[in-house]
């Protein structure tokens, strides 16, 4: 170990006991498996939000889905539907559901009955009906659902009895049971949300939650704390710790004090640099994963100069990719070359990306004629699986754009503010990023770049092309994978050619804990579950 190695570890090492002593003593968290999150939720319902902090803090811990997307055997799996089936035209799917699921009890439910159809019946026509009286309560709407066409695919969704359901589509779509296993499409329950129409107080549905989730939500506190206790009347496997509490730690540096000293027993988004201080301590282990992640920069393609080809390409030539990945992820990502991670099994193996070239850069937006060009790049005030750090991505960019005579204004906010204002503000450019709910390429394309999910707050480019359209329904159309593979491969290119966005990197999905902690199952997409059944949820599927 070299001398400035030893200082810079030293000098973090005072670090995080500082930040320990300064950030630790302004809360008294309660007892139990304290996971050190990164930021506050925006809704505790993961139906009306995109966001990994909400969905982290959400999906897996109060909610199910009907089945899930296990990554490790590739297919789909049970859940509050027990089996399934599918109609030779692709286009009717019925569920038989477990008759022994119970809602949360809570101080303000006691519900009467198990859950039912009743109760997904309900909660997928408050997404597709704009007539039912809880479609409206969702202020921002349902943008992952609203990006990928739901309402316009759903045909009708029908109870057959009280535990079988059956969705017709109103066309084929081999992306359908991967989207209903999204961190999305969670079940809630009917009886409560009539509770809340005779309360007058139907805006409590997303916001006071109830689920069938291995925790049901007891306390939250915006900037400090979300604490959940252990369901007793869980379906599935109980989780070992009784009480978990997300302790809610912005500074990744806290994260790793608090976890060094004890306070925490997993930590969220760990940097890069912060990997080998952490393996200095054998208390503590890394977990990661390759994850099926693309952190990107997306401009604003209906706004001058973005909406010009050329000034597009230019900056897509200005940026040293590699520079930031040497600077932000070390050794955790790799230079991004389209919109598929190399872990999807669409991925093209023969992509090709604008690489590094200033003087090109300065050459387009000569022939574009642009001179004095001032951008603004909003950039997340938070970590995520995507992006270490999106604050020093910004610092980057802005050197290498002001390498070529573009001046750069860095914007942030608190994140919820954040998302807030991005989704009202004509801005210039976005560093964002995407991580995936399920294992369907689809997932990457239909969210991100249609031209449905440009008024969903989902597609940040808001670029619409009819072609790239076409491409991605024939590959919803068909279920041969070579045959979509061909037609996500054509997607890709259009995207290189109009570069709407421009991809970053490919990043590893990590947490760090320590060795006595419970186990958790780190998956290469959608959010963090302490649930003991989604590891051990492995028979079944479809028949």
């Amino acid at each position: 170990m070299n001398n400035t190695t030893r200082c810079f570890r030293s000098a973090f090492t005072l670090m995080c006991v500082l930040a320990c002593l300064t950030g630790c003593e302004q809360k008294q968290l309660p007892d139990g498996l304290v996971y050190c999150s990164e930021g506050n939720p925006e809704s505790f319902n993961p139906q009306v939000v995109t966001s990994g902090t909400t969905i982290d803090a959400t999906s897996h811990q109060i909610y199910n889905r009907l089945i899930d997307d296990d990554s490790i055997r590739n297919d789909f799996v049970p859940a509050l539907a027990t089996s399934w089936k599918v109609s030779d035209d692709g286009m009717t799917y019925e569920f038989t559901l477990r008759e022994d699921v119970k809602f949360h009890t809570t101080p303000f439910f006691h519900p009467t009955r198990k859950m039912n159809a009743d109760d997904v019946v309900f909660s997928f026509d408050r997404i597709v009906n704009s007539d039912n009286p809880f479609h409206n309560t969702a202020l921002r709407g349902f943008p992952y659902f609203e990006s990928i066409g739901f309402a316009k695919l759903i045909k009708s969704i029908t109870k057959l009895d009280d535990y079988r359901v059956r969705f017709v589509l109103n066309h084929p779509d081999a992306s359908f049971l991967a989207n209903l296993a999204t961190d999305f499409a969670v079940v809630l329950s009917k009886e409560y949300a009539e509770q809340l129409l005779q309360q007058k107080k139907p805006q409590l549905l997303d916001s006071q939650a109830v689920g069938t989730g291995p925790y049901q939500l007891v306390e939250y506190v915006k900037n400090e704390y979300i604490r959940y206790l252990r369901n007793p009347d869980y379906w599935g496997v109980q989780p070992e710790a009784t009480q978990l509490v997300f302790d809610i730690t912005p500074r990744s540096t806290v994260r790793l004090s608090k976890l060094i000293v004890g306070d925490c027993s997993i930590s969220a988004l760990p940097k890069a640099g912060e990997l080998p201080v952490a393996r200095e301590h054998d208390e503590l282990e890394v977990d990661s994963r390759p994850g099926m992640n693309v952190a990107y920069w997306a401009l604003n393609t209906q706004k001058p100069p973005f909406n010009d080809i050329r000034v597009r390409q230019a900056l897509a030539y200005a940026i040293d990719k590699r520079s930031l990945l040497n600077a932000v992820y070390h050794d955790t990502a790799v230079v991004a070359s389209g919109i598929l991670p190399p872990s999807s099994w669409a991925y093209p193996n023969d992509a090709t990306e604008l690489s590094y070239d200033p003087q090109k850069a300065k050459e387009l937006l000569a022939s574009a004629g642009v001179k004095h060009l001032t951008i603004d790049i909003w950039a997340m005030p938070v970590a995520r699986s995507y992006n270490p750090n999106p604050q020093k991505t910004a610092e980057l960019l802005q050197a290498d754009l002001n390498a070529v005579g573009i001046h750069v204004n860095i914007i942030s906010f608190d994140w919820s503010v954040f998302t807030q204002r991005l989704a009202n503000s004509d801005y210039d450019s976005v560093i964002i990023g995407w991580s995936a709910d399920n294992s369907d390429p689809d997932n990457f394309f239909t969210p991100l770049l249609s031209c449905g999910s440009v008024n969903s707050h989902n597609n940040w480019a808001k670029w619409c092309n009819k072609d790239f359209d076409q491409l991605l329904s024939q590959a919803k159309d068909i279920t041969d994978k070579e045959g979509r593979k061909q037609l996500y491969r054509a997607a890709e290119q259009i995207v290189g050619e109009q570069v709407p966005l421009i991809p970053l990197a490919y990043a590893q999905r990590m947490l760090l804990k320590r060795k006595t902690a419970p186990a958790v199952t780190l998956m290469p997409f959608g959010g963090i579950s302490f649930d003991a059944t989604t590891a051990a949820n492995t028979s079944g599927g479809q028949h």
